[in-house]
């Protein structure tokens, strides 16, 4: 069953228009990542998708309700979160501050039990609880990013480059992470720069170039064809396109 239904969608800013008629699905329960090279609007999606730029054509359907035209504070209330590029936080609020912030915008769940459950499975937030969310390492702003997402009780997620200026080490924590929250059947559109590890973790996944899907299967079908690592993977480092 597709929770997420993309139809012909086109998006931009201004007069540029960076997706060319995208179509594609994410399966309840799944992880389909997105990849591809610098400006192939792999970011675009994901703001069009949260409804943070306008949809210019096309039809988007989530958990059965069309969303192409609602706001985005309905998309949140729905429970489609993103989880945005650079973290994004709220940097002179405390860590608990941010995460009250998030848990009260969908109204979802009990705030308190909430915030236990997150300290509980992010330790080092529990720590850091009353300090500046700005403060915070790079390591622990995403995890904090991860953990307010999580506090709005989520269908899917929208993660966009998690491990983005990460160090190794916080980089395959963080994917665990994504593992783990697959694994207790969230939904999740990863947008990933390392596209090795996205394509590895993916139940499916799709290849933007230029706006537009150029290849498309399950994950590691994907990464398991060299003619395919060779001329969009390589040794990925990309940013996705604003």
């Amino acid at each position: 069953m597709a929770l997420i239904e993309i139809e012909d969608l086109r998006a931009g800013y201004g007069r540029i228009e960076v997706l060319h008629g995208i179509s594609l699905q994410l399966e309840a329960h799944t992880l389909c990542a997105i990849v591809g090279a610098n400006g192939a609007g792999k970011t675009t999606l994901l703001l069009a998708l949260s409804r943070l730029i306008p949809i210019r054509h096309g039809h988007v359907r989530f958990d059965g309700r069309d969303i192409t035209r609602a706001a985005s504070h309905a998309v949140v209330r729905a429970g489609l979160i993103q989880v945005p590029e650079g973290r994004r936080m709220l940097a002179t609020l405390s860590v608990e501050e941010n995460l009250r912030v998030a848990g009260e915008a969908r109204r979802a769940g009990d705030v308190a039990t909430d915030l236990e459950a997150m300290y509980a499975r992010f330790p080092i937030l529990g720590t850091r609880r009353t300090l500046p969310a700005g403060s915070l390492s790079g390591g622990e702003q995403q995890m904090l990013a991860f953990a307010r997402a999580l506090m709005a009780h989520p269908k899917a997620l929208l993660l966009d480059e998690p491990s983005m200026g990460l160090a190794p080490k916080l980089v395959e924590t963080i994917f665990e992470l994504i593992a783990e929250e697959r694994a207790r059947g969230t939904s999740i559109l990863l947008v990933e720069q390392n596209a090795r590890k996205a394509l590895a973790l993916a139940d499916y996944a799709y290849v933007l170039e230029r706006g537009t899907i150029a290849l498309h299967g399950k994950g590691k079908d994907l990464l398991g064809r060299e003619e395919i690592t060779a001329a969009y993977l390589g040794e990925v480092t990309d940013r996705a396109s604003r």
